[in-house]
């Protein structure tokens, strides 16, 4: 069967290869895009001359705080609280009274023990007259006939009662032990305590203490006197200075170190708080670029450096960090003009220009 295409349609045809063989126009154009491409800006860099300088070590760590001093006070004998005159939050000086028993029985057992010691003297002369020692002073008394009248006269035992009686009615008002601030107060007017009742706890004004944990391969990076900044995690922004005072020179079981610093400036804090720990360290001598400056290549650390209007590619080992800086330990050299910014897109022997502020 033949198929037969008509002289109009054969025409079309023809005309349409011709318009399609015609397209050198386009050609110009993608060639111009691409010059383009290639004539693009170079990316705008900052550079910093590497210098030896101090590096501030920064060691992060959490912990707790506590007030340096710190007590539970107790009534020495046992009774009924007549008045409480503190409460909790409350500031005290040394010597101020907390609170106070009932001393009516207490003043009462003064008495009695009084009359009994003023009783055990007289018996203690009778004793001495029939040993033949009369009214003599008692250093002209042999040592040994003194002290077998005062055992045989209830001398001593009356003295010794009546010493516990004055002192347990002195102790009925419980006063402040140093200037401190109150907490834990749990007890009332009409409560009767114990000597073992805490009747409250007293945070000293001494200033406070911060305890923390590194571990056994950062300890060569503590030592005392290391600065430190603490934050409350209660609050972030309250930071507070203070040096290290104490490292424990023993390894616990999880392989942690205890370390202790005394804070300044406690006025935001409380005893117990949970805190985060920065121990800072200054380190002279180290070649120390900022962390922009250092990107990643091919899983590897990588810092360019300016050379002419180039980024050259410098593969490098960075040792300590803190929060915006790394110590480099191999790759670069000092005097190097280290590219900071602009070098995310990079590659070696990219064009830059330097847009460093004057």
């Amino acid at each position: 069967m033949k198929i037969k295409i008509g002289i109009g349609w054969m025409a079309w045809l023809m005309a349409s290869l011709c318009m399609g063989c015609g397209g050198g126009g386009n050609s110009d154009t993608s060639e111009e895009g691409v010059n383009a491409l290639t004539q693009a800006e170079p990316n705008e860099v900052t550079t910093i001359t590497l210098q030896r300088q101090a590096f501030e070590h920064e060691l992060v760590s959490n912990g707790r705080v506590e007030a340096m001093q710190l007590t539970d006070v107790h009534f020495e004998t046992d009774g009924v609280l007549e008045s409480v005159h503190v409460r909790n939050g409350d500031h005290v000086v040394q010597g101020q009274v907390i609170a106070q028993l009932d001393k009516f029985k207490l003043h009462n057992a003064v008495e009695q023990a009084q009359n009994a010691f003023e009783q055990a003297k007289l018996d203690l002369q009778d004793v001495l007259i029939g040993q033949g020692y009369g009214n003599r002073p008692e250093a002209e008394v042999p040592a040994d006939i003194m002290q077998l009248a005062k055992t045989r006269s209830g001398f001593s035992r009356s003295q010794a009662a009546y010493e516990l009686a004055v002192s347990n009615e002195a102790n009925a008002t419980l006063k402040a032990p140093f200037a401190g601030t109150i907490a834990n107060l749990n007890v009332k007017r009409f409560n009767r305590v114990t000597p073992t009742d805490a009747v409250c706890t007293i945070i000293g004004s001494q200033g406070m203490e911060a305890t923390f944990s590194v571990l056994e391969n950062e300890l060569p990076l503590v030592h005392r006197g290391d600065k430190v900044v603490i934050a409350p995690y209660a609050d972030m922004t309250a930071t507070h200075e203070g040096t290290v005072t104490e490292i424990n020179p023993m390894v616990d079981a999880n392989g942690m170190v205890l370390v202790k610093a005394q804070v300044k400036g406690t006025d935001r804090l409380f005893s117990g708080m949970n805190i985060k720990v920065s121990v800072r360290r200054k380190m002279p001598g180290q070649l120390v670029v900022p962390k922009s400056a250092v990107v990643l290549r091919q899983g590897r650390q990588v810092v360019f450096t300016l050379q002419g209007d180039q980024a050259m590619w410098n593969y490098v080992q960075t040792g300590l960090e803190n929060a915006d800086t790394y110590t480099i330990l191999e790759g670069l050299k000092e005097g190097d003009e280290v590219i900071v910014t602009g070098n995310v897109n990079l590659a070696h022997e990219s064009k830059v220009k330097v847009g460093n502020d004057e």
